[in-house]
Order: C-alpha cells, then sequence, then structure tokens
C-alpha cells in the first residue's frame, strides 16, 4: 500500500485522531485558563433565586391572605400594581447608581434594603400597609437585573454572555421554585408572617457571600492572570463616564426596553397568578401547590440556559452576534405560543407542561434579551440601559396586573392573560428587529 495516499479508513482514522487531540488541547487550554469566573456567576445566580423568593411569597399566600383578611381580586391586582410601580421607580434609578457605585457596593446595599422590605411584610396588617411594603420591596428588588447583567460583562467575554446570562437568570426560576415549598412548611408552623421574616431573612447570609468573593477581575487576588487575559479577550473598549440621560435618544436603548415592555408582564402574570390559578382552576390546596410549580420551573430552567446557550452556540459556529441572537429569539417566540390553550385543559399536568414550556421559552428570550445590552453598549451605560429596560419592563407589568385583576374579578376566567402570554414574543422580536436590524453598537461620541 503506497503510503503517500491512504486508504479512506485511514482518512477516517485520521480525521478522528486530530479531532481528539483538539478536544484535548482545548480542554488543557481551559483547564490552564481557569473557571473562577463560573463561581461568580454561580453567586449571581443564588441572588438572583433570593430575589425571587421575596417576590413570590406573596403569589404563594395568595388565597390564605385573601381568606384571613378578606382581599377580592381586584384589592390582590392592586397590591400587584404597586410592587411594579416601585419596581419601574427603583429601575429608573437603580441602573445609575450600580454605574456610579460599582456592582459589589450596589449590589450589596440593594440587597439589604428588599431583605429587610421583605422582612417588614410581617407587621403588616391591612391593606394600605402591604401596599407600602411591596413598594419598597419593589423599589429595592429592581436592582437585580442591572447589578448581575454589569457583572457578566465585567466578567465574561461576549461570546460567553448569553450562557452566563441564562444561568444566572435561572435564579428566577429556582426562586420560584423554591418558594412555594418554603412557604408551605414555614407559614404551616409559624405562620404566613413567619414566611416573610424567614424567607428575608436569608438575604443577610448571601450579602455575607457576596462581600467574600464578589470584586472586579482586576482586583481579585483568586484570579489567574490567563483568565483575565481571557476575560479581557475582546477589544477593549475606552471607559468613560456616560449620562443616563444620553442614552435615552438611542434606538438601542429603545430595543431593549420595548422588548422588556412587552415580554415582562408575561413573565410577572406567571409569578403572581400561577399558584391561584391551580387553586380555582385545578382545586389545588397550598400544600399541594409544589410539585406543579416546581416541574413548571424546573422546565423554565433548563430554558434559560438552553436558550443562553443557543445563541453562544451559534457565534461559535461563526453566525454574526446579530443572527445568533435573534434566531435564540425567534425559536423561544414560538415556542411559547402553546400556553394560549392553558387555560381550557382539564388535566392539572397538561397544564403544568403548557405553562412550563412558555417559562422556558420566555426564560430562553430573556436570557439572549438582556444580553444584547451588552453586545450593543459599553460596560460603563450596561447598568443604566438595562436599568430603563427594567422600568419600561415594571410598566407593562403594571399594566398586566391591573387588567387581570379586573378581567378575574369580572369574567372569571383567565383566556385574555394565556392569549397575551402567547402572543406577545413574537411582536416584540418584531419590534427589535424594526428597531436594531443588525444589533449595531451605540455611538456614545
Amino acid at each position: 500500500m503506497d503510503p503517500a495516499h491512504p486508504t479512506p479508513a485511514s482518512e477516517v482514522t485520521s480525521a478522528v485522531a486530530a479531532a481528539k487531540a483538539a478536544e484535548t488541547l482545548k480542554t488543557k487550554a481551559a483547564s490552564r485558563i481557569g473557571y473562577f469566573r463560573w463561581i461568580i456567576c454561580a453567586l449571581l445566580l443564588f441572588g438572583t433565586t433570593k430575589n425571587y423568593m421575596d417576590r413570590n411569597v406573596l403569589g404563594v399566600l395568595k388565597e390564605t391572605l385573601q381568606h384571613t383578611l378578606g382581599w377580592s381580586e381586584v384589592d390582590y391586582g392592586n397590591l400587584t400594581v404597586v410592587f411594579q410601580a416601585g419596581y419601574a421607580l427603583g429601575m429608573l434609578v437603580v441602573g445609575w447608581i450600580i454605574d456610579r457605585l460599582g456592582t459589589r457596593l450596589g449590589y450589596a446595599l440593594a440587597m439589604i434594603f428588599w431583605s429587610l422590605a421583605s422582612m417588614g411584610t410581617a407587621l403588616c396588617n391591612s391593606l394600605a400597609s402591604f401596599a407600602v411594603a411591596r413598594c419598597i420591596l419593589g423599589l429595592g428588588e429592581a436592582a437585580i437585573f442591572p447589578a448581575s447583567i454589569k457583572a457578566v460583562a465585567e466578567w465574561f467575554p461576549k461570546k460567553e454572555r448569553a450562557l452566563a446570562t441564562g444561568i444566572f437568570n435561572a435564579g428566577t426560576n429556582v426562586g420560584a421554585m423554591l418558594a412555594p415549598v418554603a412557604v408551605a412548611w414555614i407559614s404551616l408552623r409559624w405562620g404566613w408572617r413567619g414566611a416573610f421574616v424567614g424567607i428575608g431573612g436569608v438575604g443577610f447570609l448571601l450579602l455575607v457571600l457576596w462581600v467574600m468573593l464578589y470584586q472586579k477581575p482586576e482586583e481579585h487576588p483568586r484570579l489567574s492572570k490567563a483568565e483575565l487575559n481571557y476575560i479581557r479577550s475582546d477589544p477593549q473598549e475606552v471607559l468613560k463616564k456616560i449620562p443616563w440621560v444620553a442614552l435615552l435618544p438611542l434606538r438601542q436603548t429603545w430595543t431593549f426596553a420595548v422588548g422588556k415592555f412587552l415580554t415582562d408582564p408575561v413573565w410577572w402574570f406567571y409569578l403572581f397568578w400561577i399558584p391561584g390559578f391551580f387553586q380555582a382552576r385545578h382545586g389545588l390546596s397550598l400544600t399541594r401547590l409544589g410539585p406543579p410549580l416546581i416541574a413548571i420551573y424546573v422546565i423554565a430552567d433548563i430554558g434559560s440556559v438552553v436558550g443562553g446557550w443557543i445563541s453562544s452556540f451559534l457565534i461559535r459556529r461563526g453566525r454574526s452576534i446579530n443572527a445568533a441572537r435573534k434566531t435564540a429569539l425567534l425559536i423561544c417566540a414560538i415556542g411559547v405560543i402553546p400556553v394560549v390553550y392553558a387555560y381550557r385543559v382539564e388535566s392539572t399536568w397538561s397544564a403544568v407542561l403548557l405553562i412550563g414550556l412558555a417559562a422556558a421559552c420566555h426564560q430562553g428570550f430573556s436570557a439572549n434579551l438582556y444580553t444584547i445590552t451588552s453586545d450593543m453598549f459599553p460596560a460603563e451605560a450596561v447598568g443604566s440601559v438595562t436599568g430603563i429596560g427594567g422600568m419600561a419592563g415594571a410598566i407593562g407589568g403594571l399594566f398586566i396586573a391591573a387588567v387581570v385583576g379586573h378581567v378575574l374579578q369580572w369574567t372569571g376566567s383567565y383566556m385574555i392573560p394565556f392569549v397575551i402570554a402567547g402572543s406577545a414574543y413574537l411582536i416584540a422580536l418584531g419590534m427589535i428587529q424594526l428597531l436594531s436590524p443588525r444589533l449595531e453598537p451605540a455611538r456614545l461620541d
């Protein structure tokens, strides 16, 4: 056999060997770089989980508090409106504050603020006092995404940001998943007031971890030089202060804000009304809510990570950032459509699967929507832009809270909310494409 002309079998063998060698080199290179940035990502995941546990306590206790305190559907809807108003007001300023104070201090102060607000809800006795507590909670919790997105922009190169965002964004599902189990367990032993105190107090344990572990990459003693160089492998931006008002006229800012305005209300609907939906439509008691809600948010967790992975995978395969992000957004927008039938199905677990799929697609959509802020803006503006978009999403949530509360009071049907939930994402993607057809970076000269 002529060694200069290998047989097809030997060609295949050589190709396999070359692929294995390349994979080995890739693994060794990753080991040399280090993985500490993923510890930071896990820390962000814990923070998002705690944040969403706090905001979900009221939704899990909805039927209990309506029975105990005599609230109507409109009363409960008004409480969610007040929370959204506080959240929107917080979004107006927290992004700017975090950009000025820095991620480490800004996040720590916000965590103290919202944890105290959550614990303080245990002191409430009237609808008015609950409204004050929920408004304060919304103000503090508004910091979670501006701070987390800014942390990702500081700690990850662009090719990994969507995946990192998908991972920490999965905490929204973990928090919503843990809340019904923790609330049911605590409230059965120490009453509904104990649930607010116990879950709110966990924030101070997380605060210790945050202060111990989080610093900027350049200042972190546990980060290797190789990993720092990898994190900074993108072309470096010129550091400068960017006035908040300079961001408002930019269509890149509105791209993110419109996407949040149209899709965030759907997530608020899931958080604040789905426990009540299963209790009212499917007859589940507080102690039986856990398995269906856990299933929904486990599915949503998978969607959050997979949605972020899709665009990161496409980028590694040579697709442009614009094509990768929008392909992932389109897949998720199509995936939510079947949820329009959730109000009609008789089987509890059929409803769980429909809502779980929609929640997964929302989270995948959200991971990519958040990531386009760092695609289009320098790190110094990411917190402010995320805050502006979060404010828009909270305003949308304010409207959906009013709509759902009145629709349920008047009709007793969940049809309209689920139709909105199934159609919002395609509309949002259309607006994103119209405003930023190429996701080109904002010009901030």
